[in-house]
């Protein structure tokens, strides 16, 4: 049966150029990149980083289409219905998994797409503006116990990950902010920084230069330990809540029914740029772990994330409103 299977997945790998061939050259024009949030973010920074180099490796420009709004949905959803043909492909951030149960959408993630690559991964954290009086996380704990509902936190949208996850703090930890949710880590991170808003729930990648800098304070990450892109802080299950994990991801994403030897190719390229020295230590300069995984791997994590974290918005009764 392995023979059988070995001889298969060889006969298939000696039809792609083939089938290439008879499509035309692939690709045989410039490519979009549709990044579901507006430039300044985490998804748009990291898209950044290895877009050169993937073109580079295709041979033909990438143009990134910033779309963002409603949570990564507008952007998500014009990729949904964009042709099967290998030209458009997306990279998908955590809200992606979150927003198959918060919203109500015109396609299935796992039905309207095909996983090239798991890209990365990394810690969210919540910090607080210098200028607050919160040296750890207890003292938000203890200060939102004493007056519920007037401090605030924000947020890249409603039903991300970052807003999730802290909800799941607040109910396990008996305390309530407030949520103020913005299109996107880009203008949240403005305003975390101008001070408008004392908390800021983040992956890291777009406020790493700030803690280094020391305008941003962290008071704890979302792994299950420390995060070496936050040395020196305790992650939330080691501050009174025990098992507590959520991890941020960027996923990149193809269209169903694009031909597989064009997906095939798209996955080695992307392999193959995210395995580049420059690439790969920038994209980890910035507080996130380069993964890329294969396909089948990629369709099971996000599989994975969407049944997890669909349990967690339905039994908190978490709304698109929350």
């Amino acid at each position: 049966m392995f023979r059988r299977h070995l001889l298969g997945l060889t006969a298939v790998g000696l039809a792609a150029p083939r089938i290439l061939r008879a499509q035309g050259e692939w690709p045989d024009r410039p490519l979009r990149l549709i990044v579901p949030w507006p430039p300044g973010g985490s998804t748009d920074t990291v898209a950044r980083i290895f877009q050169p180099k993937l073109a580079e490796i295709l041979g033909k420009p990438i143009i990134i289409d910033n779309r963002g709004g409603a949570s990564g949905s507008v952007g998500a959803q014009e990729a949904a219905r964009t042709p099967a043909d290998g030209t458009t492909w997306m990279l998908a951030y955590d809200n992606e998994a979150t927003n198959q149960t918060l919203m109500r959408l015109p396609y299935r993630t796992l039905e309207a797409f095909e996983p090239i690559s798991l890209v990365a991964t990394g810690p969210l954290a919540m910090v607080a503006h210098r200028s607050t009086p919160y040296r750890t996380f207890q003292d938000v704990v203890t200060a939102a116990k004493a007056a519920p509902d007037t401090i605030a936190f924000a947020s890249s949208g409603v039903g991300g990950l970052a807003h999730v996850s802290t909800t799941l703090l607040q109910q396990q930890g008996g305390f309530r902010l407030v949520h103020v949710p913005y299109r996107g880590g880009g203008p949240a991170v403005q305003d975390s920084l101008a001070g408008n808003v004392p908390l800021f729930m983040s992956n890291v990648v777009i406020i790493s230069q700030h803690i280094r800098a020391g305008t941003l304070r962290p008071l704890g990450v979302t792994t299950r330990g420390e995060s070496r892109h936050v040395p020196g802080v305790k992650s939330f299950a080691e501050q009174g809540f025990p098992g507590f994990e959520a991890p941020t991801w960027w996923a990149f994403l193809g269209r169903t029914g694009t031909p597989a030897p064009i997906l095939a190719r798209m996955q080695q390229a992307l392999a193959q740029a995210l395995a580049d020295p420059a690439v790969k230590a920038k994209i980890e300069e910035q507080g996130a772990d380069v993964v890329a995984s294969s396909p089948a791997q990629c369709r099971q994590f996000l599989a994975t994330e969407i049944e997890r974290w669909g349990r967690v918005i339905t039994a908190n009764n978490i709304t698109a409103e929350s």
